[in-house]
């Protein structure tokens, strides 16, 4: 994932070439491999490169392939070979060896802004058209990659990391308390287009933007489809198409030989490092695959490495486990690793990132399983819906398959479409009594709260609980927690269930039998995972260790309250945490944010307190190192 800047002096003046470099420089922990400037009077562009992939071993960026469209990206393109054929179609051959930058270059070329209808993969990427003086920036459809703009009243800037924007003096640190207030309620900003900061912008996924003619203009390009259903004649049709999407989907997020792989016990995760094996065995390369495992040992009832074990040592793959169980709440949140741009609502931070570095000690690209439990989520009505179709015939044939396979039934969801039918709302947590009154009536909080919380209406026609969860506003927050941004590691995480072909094919297949207790992955994994793993029942952790923590642990390992007083009733939150032994696990995770904040803030005004001290000097420079890129500067180690 590597590190993006541009600036648009939209005065004319031209760009500060210094600025640029330290902009660059300070991204230096997410592109190791190379920091390279590049400016033509009013804009300028600056990229710290990661090598990721065999093809990119000799890339370069920001690149042109003119000399007049220039553009810095963070970018995988999937599909690379149906986008080659089709650039050749319009003149374009030889592409093969292309790096992704260079293909959504030469897409651009092809058909302008709308070549964001030919790419797939994670992207964030800005294009200076000097031939037309206009700016094209973009986030890939899910918003897996990151990208932030600032626009002031003599420029416009754009970033893939939030802190680099801090560094331009145009950019103050004023706060968002819209954003504030979301995260004290929910943990994450439900705004897709805003940031903690008022100054810094995030463009929302699936949309891009063009500066041209002094004006900023905002495009969604994409949305999550509607189609559906399916219908293929015989049921090995649907599986073998899964398979196929899957492979597909693992391929184009390989392209290495050195991988490692977040792996549970569940099915998603070694689901996908089953495949990924697979594909690397077909190679005539030497490959080295690694499995990663958070356990708990003591502090909950937990199965992860019983079963990530039988998975690994089935695979013939080492597997690193991680026990979290001696990990303490707020373990190491004075660090400057743990500090990230955005509050997080993550008070166990400390092992997910342990696990991480493990990880990029080794590799610089880590798979992952989630969005399996997303893009299998099935209709709590299938049941009742095969039943009022009269077709009892393929649901008693689901129910015997699953008792004679997995020697249980499986689930109905009844109990879930009964309370919709009768109109119980699902169960929520109360609301926050202690959010400061002057706050929340500022910007009503109350309704704000009931408002996120309405069951919306369904929008998709056969798994409205899916598309729904896949829409949700968390999603884009949650990629970018995994980030280099914030993890400050040159490692790019990648979910192949996330992957654009294979969502659209999930969301189209009728739930019974497919979706229901991931029936279609089951049968798909026959062969390719342990039978105790392939039919272990969906089950969450026996215990929660947040909650554990927060009932259990000494009171003073909550922070200082005091930077967060314009915000929280401190004195009523000392009450409730004071009640801690009656906390329910929603309760304890809600308890957290305040303290998150808290802490946020503490290091937000630290990092104020020694810039304001620093002298102003000049960064350090290193040796300069010639490229083919024209008109660049570049610092390589």
């Amino acid at each position: 994932m590597s590190g993006i800047v541009g600036i648009l002096n939209v005065d004319g003046a031209p760009v500060n070439r210094r600025l640029l470099q330290r902009m660059t420089d300070g991204m230096a922990y997410r592109g190791p491999d190379a920091q390279v400037v590049w400016a033509d009077h009013h804009v300028g562009f600056g990229h710290a490169m990661l090598r990721t992939t065999v093809d990119a071993q000799q890339e370069w960026q920001p690149v042109s392939l003119d000399g007049h469209v220039w553009m810095t990206a963070d970018a995988r393109v999937d599909g690379r070979t149906d986008l080659i054929r089709k650039l050749a179609t319009h003149g374009r051959g030889n592409l093969g060896t292309a790096t992704d930058a260079e293909l959504i270059l030469h897409a651009y070329h092809v058909w302008g802004q709308e070549c964001l209808a030919h790419l797939l993969g994670d992207f964030a990427f800005g294009i200076w058209d000097g031939r037309v003086r206009r700016l094209f920036c973009a986030r890939d459809q899910l918003g897996v990659k990151p990208l932030y703009y600032a626009q002031r009243a003599d420029c416009l800037l754009f970033s893939n990391t939030l802190n680099c924007l801090r560094l331009h003096p145009a950019v103050s640190d004023a706060l968002n308390e819209h954003a504030i207030g979301d995260f004290l309620l929910f943990g994450y900003n439900q705004e897709p287009a805003t940031t903690t900061f008022a100054d810094i912008q995030r463009l929302p996924a699936a949309h891009s933007f063009t500066w041209s003619d002094g004006a900023l203009r905002l495009t969604r390009y994409w949305t999550l489809p509607l189609d559906g259903p399916i219908r293929y004649p015989k049921a090995g049709d649907y599986v073998e198409h899964f398979q196929e999407l899957l492979c597909t989907a693992v391929a184009d997020r390989l392209r290495t030989t050195r991988i490692g792989v977040s792996m549970s016990g569940g099915l998603d995760s070694t689901a996908v490092a089953a495949t990924a094996h697979e594909l690397l065995s077909r190679q005539t390369l030497p490959f080295d695959l690694r499995a990663y495992t958070v356990v708990y040992d003591r502090l909950i009832p937990d199965e992860e490495r019983h079963y990530a074990g039988l998975v690994a040592k089935g695979l013939g793959v080492p597997i690193h486990y991680l026990p979290a169980d001696d990990y303490g709440l707020y373990e190491r949140w004075d660090q400057p690793e743990l500090q990230t741009p955005e509050p997080s609502a993550t008070p166990l931070s400390a092992v997910a990132l342990d696990q991480l570095r493990t990880a990029a000690a080794y590799s610089r690209v880590m798979l992952g399983g989630e969005g399996g439990d997303v893009g299998f989520f099935p209709s709590f009505s299938c049941f009742f819906d095969l039943i009022k179709d009269c077709r009892l015939g393929p649901l008693l044939t689901y129910i015997g398959r699953h008792l004679i396979s997995y020697r249980r039934l499986p689930p109905t969801y009844t109990r879930a479409q009964l309370k919709r039918w009768l109109g119980v709302q699902p169960r929520r947590p109360a609301y926050p009594a202690w959010l400061n009154p002057t706050f929340a009536a500022r910007y009503d909080l109350p309704a704000r709260w009931a408002q996120v919380y309405e069951e919306s209406a369904p929008a998709h026609p056969l798994r409205p609980e899916a598309y729904h969860a896949l829409t949700a506003p968390c999603w884009p927050s949650n990629f970018e927690l995994y980030d280099p941004g914030a993890t400050l590691l040159p490692l790019e995480f990648r979910q192949p269930f996330f992957d654009l072909r294979l969502l659209t094919y999930l969301l189209a297949l009728p739930s019974i039998p497919w979706c229901a207790d991931k029936e279609l992955l089951r049968i798909a994994m026959c062969g390719r995972l342990p039978e105790p793993v392939r039919r272990r029942p969906k089950v969450p952790l026996a215990g929660d260790p947040l909650h554990l923590l927060v009932t259990q642990s000494d009171p003073s390992v909550f922070p200082p309250t005091d930077r967060i007083e314009p915000f929280v009733d401190t004195a009523v939150l000392g009450n409730v945490i004071g009640d801690r032994d009656k906390f329910e696990p929603e309760t304890s995770y809600l308890i957290t944010l305040p303290f998150n904040l808290a802490y946020w803030m503490h290091h937000l005004a630290s990092c104020q307190e020694k810039e304001k001290g620093a002298q102003p000097h000049e960064p350090r420079r290193r040796a300069q190192h010639t490229t083919r890129c024209p008109h660049t500067e570049t610092t390589e180690v």
